[in-house]
């Protein structure tokens, strides 16, 4: 291998940046190219290489308008960025992607050219190159697009290394830089909370709620709805929604899945995104909030189990919650044996119990849960799927 190569690889991978890598068309040798260089296992999670086009449509989710285009390299990127948040959740991460046509064994009426995309947190940047169409076999070819993607992975891992890139004089890299939507910020790490408000617009500086009713809403339903309005008159206000892209025991979502949740709210009411799974960090990004919850809930926010078995570790977060100004205002839930547990049935420690005001029955009683709504759809897909395969 050429020094000069080894030494831009060795400084990729001495970054703290791991990436998910998808090529196809070209820039199949890329992969080979960083595994040989030691250290490779700290920066390259995992290489995609959907050549074939099924697998290429698969890849995206969709089939697009166009295989080898900017736009087709940066929603590859995307996917390869949603796979490295899902592979190394809380490291800093990239997406990186290239879709090229070049020399085949069968000549080509359009143009040789290649697009690669890197997709961070902050930022995604395209390269765009057109070769000279006949001026190089499929090896030279390839070797200009490793040139370019090498460089492109240098120039985000902060390394000062660079290969030069043989162009001839009618070619030239075109690059395009768009910073990353406040969505992709926030699942990305660089904010920790966002507000869609009712018209679908995302902002980071809105208004701190009094109010929220926190939860995966996957779906959200009429339990969902009836609950925050009984809840806004205990409240003194409106209640907004609140997810968190972050959960203790689940996979982060992805961007399209978190635009799809949202997507419920939109021109309903507002909704909040945070990166706060617990309580305590929820408390933390809303300080004096009342927020909204079930039962089953509070139950868990009073069970050492949930804090690693650790009691002082639990009286220290509600504690923390309570000198936050925060409250909790509890729905009663059905349990399993479908027997309705109230607030005051629950063994709420005596030194936080005032923090916690309970929902009558009266005024609240739903039995539906989105956990029921997506076994209840589960079974009707496959139902109509029995009846069409009969």
């Amino acid at each position: 291998m050429d020094p000069t190569v080894r030494r831009l690889i060795e400084s990729i991978h001495h970054s703290p940046a791991k990436f998910v890598l998808a090529v196809t068309g070209g820039g199949t040798s890329i992969p080979g190219l960083l595994l040989s260089v030691p250290g490779g296992s700290r920066t390259v999670l995992e290489v995609v290489v959907p050549y074939h086009e099924q697998a290429f449509i698969e890849f995206l989710g969709h089939r697009p308008g166009q295989f080898t285009s900017a736009p087709t390299s940066q929603e590859m990127a995307a996917r390869a960025l949603e796979r490295a948040r899902w592979l190394a959740p809380g490291d800093p991460v990239l997406g990186v992607s290239c879709t090229a046509s070049l020399v085949s064994d069968r000549p080509k009426r359009g143009e040789h050219r290649f697009h690669l995309s890197v997709h961070g947190s902050e930022k995604t940047t395209t390269y765009s190159v057109v070769l000279h169409k006949g001026a190089r076999d499929r090896e030279a070819e390839e070797g200009i697009v490793a040139a370019v993607l090498l460089n492109a992975l240098a120039e985000a891992a902060g390394s000062p290394e660079r290969l030069s890139v043989p162009l001839l004089a009618d070619e030239s890299i075109q690059i395009e830089t768009t910073p990353a939507d406040p969505l992709a910020r926030l699942i990305g790490g660089k904010a920790s909370a966002l507000c869609m408000q009712v018209d679908g617009r995302l902002c980071n500086d809105a208004p701190r709620p009094k109010a929220l009713l926190s939860g995966a809403f996957n779906p959200v339903h009429v339990g969902h709805w009836r609950l925050a309005e009984v809840a806004a008159k205990l409240a003194g206000g409106p209640v907004a929604f609140e997810l968190s892209v972050i959960n203790v025991d689940k996979p982060p979502l992805t961007v399209e899945e978190t635009r799809r949740r949202l997507q419920q709210f939109t021109w309903r009411c507002e909704a909040w995104l945070t990166r706060a799974p617990t309580f305590e960090e929820k408390a933390a990004l809303f300080p004096g909030a009342a927020f909204v919850i079930g039962a089953d809930t509070a139950e868990r926010l009073v069970a050492p189990r949930y804090y690693g078995n650790h009691e002082t570790r639990m009286v220290e977060a509600l504690e923390r919650i309570r000198a936050l100004g925060c409250r909790f205002i509890v729905a009663g839930r059905e349990d399993r044996e479908r027997k309705f547990v109230r607030l005051e049935e629950l063994p709420l420690p005596a030194f936080i119990r005032e923090i916690f005001t309970g929902i009558p029955e009266a005024a609240f009683r739903m039995p539906v849960s989105s956990t029921a709504m997506r076994e209840a759809e589960q079974r009707r897909r496959a139902e109509e799927a029995a009846v069409a395969e009969a």
